[in-house]
């Protein structure tokens, strides 16, 4: 399952590039985060879907704390 979210308070180009980088390192996982457009295209399997969007969040909070999803 594929889907594409808004993403708030990311304010640095480097930091989204280090956050893609980390949501890619958690097995199940892809994503795309787009600092121009504000957005991450994120793909995982859909019965792990919810979880594993969680873990990207966590992991996405220790590089730049304000940034968030929006579901």
């Amino acid at each position: 399952m594929k889907k594409n979210f808004k993403l708030e308070n990311l304010d640095c180009a480097n930091c989204a590039t280090k956050m893609e980088t980390a949501i890619n390192k958690i097995d199940g996982a892809q994503a795309t985060i787009s600092f121009m457009s504000q957005k991450l295209t994120f793909e995982a399997d859909e019965a792990q879907f919810d979880d594993l969007l969680d873990q990207a969040q966590k992991a996405m909070r220790k590089i730049e704390r304000d940034c968030v999803i929006v579901r």
